[in-house]
């Protein structure tokens, strides 16, 4: 059974059918919410540019309704007289029956559930912006108690923003949460400023840039610290010898220093070429490499990662999109390898590929096909073929009888489904416009010229007229090839149809593929595909990740370095 796990559903329902308790390492989620935006993805248009027509991935679901209040009823059953409740009734009283008390509500029952799933030693980063931090920095409160509130990181996601009478909101927060006191914590570091390096490290040599600093500290001591090393005597000036043991444990992993006096000691330091000797009659000194020291701590202002910039290898198109950076920095942070770390909210997949790239096993939910099939491509393009055995989806269809029940349920959800399937990109219509195209494959034939494949799903029962105005969408698209996908068995007349549309002809591959294509979904489980040009150079349907290579280093490996680059 594969480590790592890919839910579609609500996390809600998934967490609490499927997570185990205290089986998780770290959690990070980045719900969305916005009462008037739509959550889109975008894709790579033919030119490489963004599409100017979103695909609805889904509606942003936080309003007040009869859902809301069922749920916030519910959840003070569920939870009792625990501080939570408190706090969430006393909001009710301030937020009233609004969409942000929904957006509460919903986000209560969610991390009630993700800190029973959480290990003792684990942690949790909420990611959210100022309009519902405070907010949600009460819940979280509640959830997990006042103490375990370990920070608010502010992360500069954009260098300005535009905005009327009032200063550029150009921040987003994270609520950064320890389920129990003794969670874990691998510091993290930043390079020293460039003037701060000029200023303090003026010395070098072979072995790089350093500064001085003292082997002896203040007092006298009884013991060998005290007694004199090569013609020196610490006592005479009140001091006494304080050979840094870090450094010595760095530059000699294997010894034991217990038994070493602090003579022996300054003699390692002077055998790798760590001690300055002044002028006769002055006390030697400690060199202490810039190589040695690991930077900057960091601090809870981050402004170092950068948003995905348009041209970015990692940009896939997604509006929420964040850093892969941003996700690698709070998982080098707040676990280990092979620790579990899960997002309830992973959208396109940034913290399932951070994960991945170090070395952590994951889980990720996400209620739209979608945003599963974008993260499938994401893996998929990164890591090869093999990637696909270390990972399994859960909550997909597996038969026509759970493509049914899909289709019942979604119609919408059976058809990104059914697309992601054959790699296809959906296709926004405008409202009261059918165009009779469900989704659109890009591929390049002859040379560099883009040509498309137009997608038709039929979920319901199919009519006569089906294949015939699949045709007609073809011929008025322009389009070389069309194939329509259903839940049913196409009758014979729709096969002799699709027959006569005869077939496209690729000159660049000097192959023929037929014009109109019928597909069923059990087809589909079966193993079918599209008969089209297919090599991976060809398709352009979707904006590929960048592949992991290994990483060639060269100087000292930084605190949030991965072992792959991109």
């Amino acid at each position: 059974m594969a480590d790592n796990k890919l839910y579609y559903g609500d996390n809600l329902e998934i967490l609490r059918r499927y997570v185990k308790d205290e089986s998780v390492d770290l959690v990070y989620l980045d719900p969305p919410f916005n009462s008037n935006v739509d959550y889109n993805v975008l894709f790579a248009e033919r030119d490489g540019t963004e599409a100017a027509s979103q695909i609805k991935a889904f509606k942003d679901t936080w309003h007040w309704s009869l859902t809301a209040e069922a749920e916030y009823r519910q959840t003070l059953e569920r939870v009792g007289d625990h501080r939570v409740a408190q706090a969430l009734i006393g909001l009710r009283g301030m937020l009233g029956q609004s969409d942000m008390m929904a957006y509460v509500v919903m986000m209560v029952s969610r991390l009630v559930e993700l800190k029973r799933v959480m290990k003792p030693h684990a942690s949790l980063y909420l990611h959210c912006d100022p309009s519902a931090s405070h907010y949600l920095k009460i819940i979280l409160d509640g959830v997990f108690g006042p103490d375990r509130f370990l920070n608010e990181i502010i992360w500069k996601r954009t260098s300005a923003h535009s905005s009327a009478k009032r200063f550029g909101p150009v921040h987003d927060v994270l609520l950064f949460y320890g389920k129990e006191s003794a969670y874990q914590w691998n510091p993290q570091f930043q390079p020293y400023d460039e003037k701060y390096v000029e200023d303090f490290y003026r010395h070098e040599d072979r072995l790089g840039r350093y500064r001085l600093s003292d082997l002896t500290g203040a007092g006298t001591r009884q013991g060998d610290s005290g007694l004199a090393w090569r013609g020196i005597n610490p006592t005479e000036a009140g001091r006494h010898w304080a050979a840094p043991l870090e450094l010595l444990q760095t530059l000699y992993p294997r010894k034991n220093f217990d038994e070493l006096t602090s003579q022996q000691k300054l003699d390692l330091l002077d055998a790798k070429g760590r001690i300055n000797w002044p002028k006769k009659g002055k006390v030697p000194q400690l060199k202490r490499y810039l190589s040695d020291m690991p930077g900057v701590p960091l601090q809870d202002v981050w402004t170092d990662i950068p948003p995905i910039g348009a041209q970015a290898k990692e940009r896939l198109g997604y509006p929420t999109q964040k850093p892969e950076g941003l996700l690698e920095r709070i998982i080098q942070a707040s676990s280990n390898p092979g620790d579990v770390v899960l997002d309830p909210f992973c959208g396109c997949g940034t913290t399932i590929a951070a994960a991945q790239k170090l070395g952590r096993k994951w889980i990720g939910i996400d209620v739209t096909h979608l945003a599963i099939t974008l993260i499938k491509k994401r893996l998929l393009d990164t890591y090869g073929e093999g990637i696909t055995k270390e990972y399994e989806v859960v909550g997909e269809p597996t038969d026509v009888a759970g493509a049914q029940e899909l289709a019942k349920q979604d119609r919408f959800q059976f058809q990104y489904w059914a697309l992601g399937l054959v790699g296809a990109r959906p296709y926004e219509q405008k409202k009261g416009a059918d165009q009779g195209i469900d989704g659109r494959l890009y591929f390049h034939d002859e040379g560099e010229k883009t040509k498309q494949v137009i997608l038709s799903v039929k979920s319901g029962k199919l009519k006569a007229t089906d294949v015939r105005d699949l045709r007609a969408v073809i011929d008025r698209e322009k389009a070389e090839i069309g194939v329509l996908i259903a839940l049913e068995d196409f009758s014979q007349p729709m096969k002799a149809e699709a027959a006569s549309a005869g077939f496209y002809k690729s000159l660049g591959y000097n192959q023929s593929y037929p014009r109109l294509q019928l597909i069923t979904v059990q087809d589909l489980l079966d193993g079918k595909r599209i008969e089209m040009p297919l090599e991976k150079h060809t398709n352009v349907t979707f904006k590929q990740a960048a592949k992991a290579v290994p990483k060639k280093r060269k100087g000292k490996r930084l605190a949030f370095d991965g072992d792959t680059e991109y």
